[in-house]
C-alpha cells in the first residue's frame, strides 16, 4: 500500500541567466508535474523555486508507489476459440500468443451477449526510489536551454556547471548520479553570507531553512515582491517614485538571492540630456530603477538591488554612483555631439546601410515609406507635406552616435534632434511614433502625421518581403512581419482611419516598382499580404473574446478597410445573440445552396406578374419596405440598424420557405423565384455572410 511524502529535487549551478531563470524554473516544474502524471504517481500540488544558483521543485504529498493495476484482454468468442472436440482454434492459439501465455491460462467471461476468452494480467506498482531517476534525467535534458555547456572531463551538459544535486524524498535520499555527481541532503546557502552547507531533514524545511540560516529567498515570486517593496520604499524616502518596468524587475530578482534596495545619485547636471537616454543607460547597463517626481520629471537618482547586505551600504551607494558616472557622461556626450549635425544631413549616409539586399537601402526605403506617408495623410485629410517629410528624416537617427549606444531609442531620437533643428512639432512627434505599437498592448501615435508615418513604414515592410517571397515561417520572422500587421491594423481600428487597406498596399506595390524593384506580380503580393493581415487580424478578435463565426461571417465580404471591418464585426456579435438571427442564418445558408446549384440563368429583375402564391407576394412587399430602410443606413456604415432591419424579415421568409415551392416546374415561374431568392441574399448579404453563424452544416 502506497504511503505519502514529500519530495524536493534541487540543482544547484553557478549563476543561471537571469532572463532565462523564471522560463527554466517555469519548464522544470511542469515537466516534473507531467512526468509524475504519466507515471500515476499521485500527490497533492508542486511548488517551484528559482534563485541565481538554483532551481529547485518541491512536490507535496507525493504517492510512493503507482497504483497496482489489472491489464485485461478480451479475446474471440468461446464458439470460435474452441473446436467440437474442445481443442483450442487457431484463433484462440494466436490470441494467446499474442499475450505471450499459453491457452490453458486464459479466463473466460460471460455476459448477455455471450462469453470470449479473456486475458488478465495484474501489475505491480513501482516504487518512486525506481521511478525518480529516469523521470529527472528525462526533464532536465528537455529544459529550454538555448546553449549547453560541458566543464571538466563529463559527458553531461546543462546551462551551468551544476555544484550540488539534492533529490530527497521524505527523510530519504533517492539514489540518482547526474552531472558527476551523486544526489544528497545538503545544500547551499548565499555566495557570500552562507557558503557552507545546509542540511535538510525533510523537503518542506527548504525554504524556511534557505531563508533563516542561509540567507536565500528561494521562492521567485516571493523574491520578486520582497524587490518591488524595497526598491518602492526607498524611492520615497527619497521623495520620489520608482519607476518599475516589469521586464526589468523580472531580470534584477533573478540577479540576487537576498536583495537589498540602496538609493543612489548622481549630478544634476546630467538632467540636461533627453531623460529616455539616461534611463536606457541606468536600465539597460546597471539595471537601475530611475525615479521621478511629482510631475512625472526624471529625478538624479537611481535605485540599485543589492545581492549583500552590507554592513556599510556608504560603500555600495558610492561604487554604483561612481560606475554610472562614466555611462552618463557618455550619454551627455553624445547628445552634444550628435546636435552638431543636422539631422537632415545624415540622409546621404543612409545609401551605404541596407535595409536589405534585394530591396536596397535605407535610403531607398526613407523615399518609399516619405511617398507612402503623404498618400495616407492625404486620404486622411492631414498635411501630405508634413508626412513625407517625416518619412524623409524618419531614418536618419540610426546614424547618430546615441542611437548606436542605445539602439531602443532609434526614433525617440530622431524626434529631439528635429526639435532641435527647428522641424514642425508633429514631424518631430511622427519621428517618435513610427515605430509603435512596439508590443502588444503598446501604445499607438497619437498625430495624423505619427499615424500616417507609422502605418506606411510598416505597410513598406510587409509589402517588400512579402513581394521577394520570405513570409514568415514558423517562429522565424526577422523582419517582425507579424508584429507590424498587427500594428497596422491596430492603428487604423483603435485609431479610427478608414483607410483602404487594400489601396495602399497598391499603392506600396507601385512605389516599389517606381525604384525599379522586381517583385512578384502585384495580385499575388496584395493578395498574401492582406489575407497574413486577416490572419493577424483574426487572432486580433479571439483575444477579445469574439466569437471566431462572427469574424469569419465578416471575412467572406472581403472588405478593404479595417475600420469598417471592425463595425462589421461589432454589429454582427450584437446581431448575434438575437432570437431571429439563427432563423435568418439558417435560410441564407439555404438560399446560397440553392443559387449554387442553378444552372440556368437568373433574371436580374424580379416580375410582380409572376408572384402567385401570397407568401412570395408579402416577402416582396417586405423586401421593398427593407431596401428602401437599408440603403441611408448603408450609406452612414449603420451596420446594427441594417441587422436588426433584416431581423423583421423573419416572419415572412419562414413563411416562404413553408409554402412555396421554389424549383417549379414552371420555368419562367422558377426563374422568377430564383431572382426574388438572389434578391434577398443580396439583402443578407449587406453586412456580413450570415450563414457562417451558429455552425451551419
Amino acid at each position: 500500500m502506497s504511503d505519502y511524502h514529500d519530495l524536493l529535487l534541487e540543482i544547484g549551478t553557478e549563476e543561471l541567466p537571469p532572463k532565462a531563470l523564471r522560463s527554466l524554473s517555469e519548464a522544470l516544474g511542469e515537466g516534473v508535474r507531467a512526468g509524475l502524471s504519466k507515471l500515476h504517481l499521485g500527490f497533492d500540488d508542486i511548488k517551484v523555486y528559482a534563485s541565481p544558483r538554483r532551481l529547485a521543485v518541491l512536490v507535496l504529498r507525493l504517492a510512493s508507489v503507482q497504483p497496482h493495476t489489472v491489464e485485461e484482454r478480451r479475446g474471440p468468442a468461446l464458439t470460435a476459440a474452441f473446436d467440437g472436440q474442445g481443442n483450442p482454434t487457431p484463433a484462440a492459439l494466436g490470441f494467446a500468443r499474442s499475450c505471450g501465455v499459453a491457452v490453458d491460462v486464459l479466463e473466460t467471461q460471460e455476459s448477455d451477449k455471450g462469453a470470449w476468452l479473456v486475458f488478465r494480467k495484474e501489475q505491480q506498482g513501482c516504487h518512486i526510489r525506481d521511478l525518480l531517476p529516469e523521470l529527472v534525467r528525462q526533464q532536465i535534458a528537455s529544459l529550454p536551454v538555448p546553449r549547453r555547456m560541458r566543464w571538466g572531463n563529463l559527458n553531461d551538459s546543462f546551462v551551468r556547471p551544476v555544484h550540488w544535486l539534492v533529490l530527497l524524498y521524505g527523510d530519504e535520499v533517492l539514489p540518482l548520479r547526474l552531472f558527476g555527481l551523486e544526489a544528497g541532503r545538503e545544500t547551499r546557502g548565499h555566495r557570500f553570507h552562507h557558503p557552507g552547507k545546509l542540511y535538510l531533514s525533510e523537503p518542506a524545511a527548504y525554504a524556511p531553512l534557505l531563508e533563516t540560516e542561509g540567507r536565500v529567498l528561494a521562492d521567485f515570486s516571493a523574491r520578486l515582491e520582497a524587490v518591488r517593496a524595497q526598491v518602492l520604499e526607498a524611492a520615497v524616502a527619497a521623495g520620489g517614485e520608482a519607476v518599475i518596468d516589469e521586464a526589468l524587475l523580472d531580470e534584477v530578482t533573478a540577479m540576487v538571492e537576498w536583495p537589498v534596495a540602496i538609493r543612489g545619485g548622481f549630478e544634476r547636471r546630467f538632467l540636461e540630456v533627453p531623460a529616455e537616454a539616461l534611463i536606457s543607460a541606468m536600465k539597460g547597463h546597471q539595471k537601475y530603477f530611475h525615479l521621478v517626481d511629482g510631475r512625472g520629471h526624471l529625478m538624479p537618482a537611481f535605485i540599485t538591488v543589492s545581492n549583500i547586505d552590507s554592513t556599510d551600504k556608504g560603500i555600495v551607494q558610492a561604487g554604483n554612483e561612481r560606475v554610472i558616472r562614466p555611462r552618463l557622461s557618455d550619454a551627455m556626450f553624445f547628445w552634444a555631439q550628435d546636435r552638431r549635425h543636422a539631422l537632415a544631413a545624415r540622409f546621404s549616409a543612409l545609401e551605404h546601410v541596407v535595409f536589405q539586399r534585394r530591396l536596397g537601402t535605407l535610403q531607398k526605403k526613407s523615399v518609399r515609406v516619405a511617398a507612402l506617408a503623404a498618400t495616407i495623410a492625404r486620404d486622411l485629410g492631414g498635411d501630405a507635406q508634413r508626412a513625407e517629410r517625416a518619412g524623409h528624416l524618419s531614418k536618419c537617427d540610426l546614424m547618430t552616435q546615441m542611437v548606436g549606444e542605445f539602439p531602443e531609442l532609434q526614433g525617440v531620437m530622431g524626434g529631439y534632434y528635429a526639435r532641435h533643428d527647428g522641424e514642425p512639432d508633429d514631424v518631430a512627434q511622427a519621428l517618435q511614433e513610427q515605430y509603435l505599437p512596439r508590443f502588444a498592448g503598446d501604445r499607438l501615435p497619437a498625430t495624423m502625421t505619427g499615424q500616417a508615418l507609422a502605418v506606411a513604414d510598416k505597410i513598406d515592410t510587409l509589402v517588400g518581403i512579402f513581394g521577394i517571397g520570405q513570409p514568415p515561417t514558423g517562429d522565424k520572422d526577422p523582419f517582425a512581419l507579424r508584429r507590424a500587421a498587427l500594428g497596422v491594423l491596430r492603428i487604423m481600428i483603435e485609431g479610427g482611419l478608414p483607410l483602404d487597406l487594400v489601396r495602399l498596399l497598391d499603392a506600396a506595390l507601385e512605389i516599389y516598382r517606381g525604384q525599379g524593384q522586381d517583385l512578384d506580380s502585384q495580385a499575388t503580393v496584395v493578395t498574401q499580404v492582406y489575407g497574413f493581415m486577416m490572419d493577424r487580424l483574426r487572432a486580433y478578435y479571439l483575444e477579445t473574446g469574439m466569437n471566431i463565426e462572427v469574424f469569419e461571417a465578416v471575412l467572406a465580404r472581403r472588405t478593404a478597410r479595417p475600420l469598417d471591418f471592425d463595425a462589421r464585426v461589432q454589429a454582427v456579435a450584437r446581431f448575434q445573440s438575437m432570437p431571429e438571427a439563427a432563423s435568418l442564418a439558417a435560410a441564407n445558408k439555404r438560399i446560397g445552396n440553392i443559387l449554387r446549384k442553378v444552372e440556368e440563368d437568373i433574371p436580374g429583375d424580379v416580375s410582380a406578374a409572376l408572384l402567385g402564391e401570397p407568401a412570395e407576394k408579402a416577402l416582396a412587399a417586405a423586401m421593398d419596405d427593407c431596401e428602401m430602410v437599408i440603403g441611408p443606413l448603408a450609406e452612414r456604415a449603420d451596420y446594427s440598424g441594417i441587422l436588426t432591419h433584416l431581423a423583421g424579415l423573419r416572419g415572412v421568409v419562414d413563411a416562404y420557405f413553408d409554402q412555396v415551392l421554389v424549383m417549379s416546374e414552371d420555368a419562367a415561374v422558377r426563374r422568377n423565384r430564383l431572382a426574388q431568392l438572389n434578391r434577398l441574399h443580396g439583402l443578407f448579404m449587406q453586412v456580413a455572410d450570415l450563414s457562417c453563424l451558429f455552425n451551419q452544416a
